[in-house]
């Protein structure tokens, strides 16, 4: 069980992160930087430095994390931990090309992640240490090692009391739900991209996360074979297509996919043709 109640924080850095925008971003950590002392400013650099980071400026971003190195040794357990995570991201993250997956970033960004995750959970800092649990899917990309590390980062979710820690459920569901698709395992998939939408529409989240998070469903109903579901939760998407972008190509090829399990080729080949359009537009 982790810590109840979240130990004292030097700065909200998640007011001030716009992840759509890591250059804005990167002004207020700046800015906040500029009258900020101790804990604080290490943390605003390890921020600063994932800006960076979500830029593809890696090189820049590991200048900014070495500069501060000589001055963890005196430091609290949450810039110590945010200094490790952004260590590893700097190595392999999401945003890591496969060119990039060398075995020295692999075991730099393992380590990194392992350090992190001890040093949260010695300082009850449960956000950090879901956030350092669910990295470690990025290092290990088989979907069975996958659902390993996104399973160990649930038990932790449901675990913590604090706010941050409980946070996490929306999108470790969502990521369990992939690592079960990738293992074929559709039907567990579903229910686990389910709650992910419930808990994001209870959170007021935005049209285009809620988009994203009923097409999940959507297609999981489908490879499960609950095919009238399925049609019903696409055929609502094909209304809304506006929210990403009309015509969305993904929701197309699902409700021709749809149509042709349920034996409609007229349907199927509508579909299809529209989908095909949709891919020749620039």
């Amino acid at each position: 069980m982790l810590a109840t109640e979240a130990p004292w924080a030097a700065v909200d850095v998640g007011a001030l992160w716009d992840f759509s925008d890591p250059a804005l971003s990167e002004q207020r950590f700046r800015e906040a930087l500029s009258t900020a002392k101790g804990d604080e400013a290490l943390i605003l650099t390890t921020q600063i430095a994932r800006t960076h980071g979500l830029r593809r400026e890696l090189e820049r971003a590991r200048e900014v994390l070495k500069a501060i190195e000589p001055q963890l040794a005196g430091a609290g357990a949450e810039a110590r931990a945010r200094h490790a995570l952004e260590w590893g991201r700097n190595h392999i993250s999401a945003v890591t090309r496969p060119e990039e997956r060398t075995p020295g970033n692999v075991a730099t960004a393992r380590a990194a992640y392992a350090r992190a995750l001890a040093i949260a959970k010695d300082g009850g800092l449960d956000e950090l240490a879901i956030d350092a649990v669910h990295m470690m899917a990025f290092v290990d990309t088989a979907p069975a090692e996958q659902l390993k590390w996104n399973e160990q980062a649930l038990t932790l979710v449901l675990a913590s009391a604090q706010p941050g820690g409980r946070a996490w459920e929306a999108s470790i569901r969502n990521n369990l739900g992939l690592s079960l698709h990738g293992l074929g395992r559709h039907a567990e998939s579903v229910a686990h991209y389910e709650r992910a939408l419930a808990l994001r529409e209870a959170a007021g989240a935005g049209p285009r996360t809620l988009y994203v998070a009923r097409w999940l469903v959507a297609r999981g109903l489908r490879l499960s074979g609950r095919l009238d579901e399925a049609l019903a939760l696409q055929t609502q998407l094909e209304g809304q297509m506006h929210v990403v972008g009309n015509p969305d190509p993904y929701v197309l090829e699902e409700l021709e996919q749809i149509h042709r399990a349920r034996g409609d080729a007229t349907r199927a080949a509508a579909y299809a043709e529209r989908l095909a359009a949709a891919r020749r537009r620039p």
